[in-house]
């Protein structure tokens, strides 16, 4: 089953940009990962350094792959380093409806 990764982060003051460009990088390495199907960057119109990352993934086993890789923690602590505060994760499953 498909998965959405909500990934929330508030860059510090003045490296909106520099962050702007780790994640470039970070989604170039993505989409060579098995199961990665899409993702997007969002930057909040009224607080720009507030950007959240929304990335589609085959199967949870997929991400937790690319999560825990070596390539991406090397970019995550970089990207931590750009941040007010840790960055907020959030898993959805997609096509589930519930009747509860």
């Amino acid at each position: 089953m498909a998965i959405k990764i909500f990934i929330k982060r508030y860059v510090k003051k003045g490296r909106r940009q520099e962050s702007i460009e780790l994640l470039k990088d970070v989604r170039s390495h993505a989409l060579k990962q098995p199961g990665y199907i899409s993702g997007e960057t969002l930057i909040n119109h009224y607080d720009p350094r507030n950007i959240t990352v929304v990335s589609t993934w085959q199967t949870i086993d997929d991400w937790i792959r690319w999560e825990e890789s070596d390539e991406r923690s090397a970019k995550e602590n970089q990207l931590e380093g750009l941040q007010e505060g840790p960055a907020d994760f959030e898993i959805y499953d997609l096509g589930l409806v519930s009747s509860s």
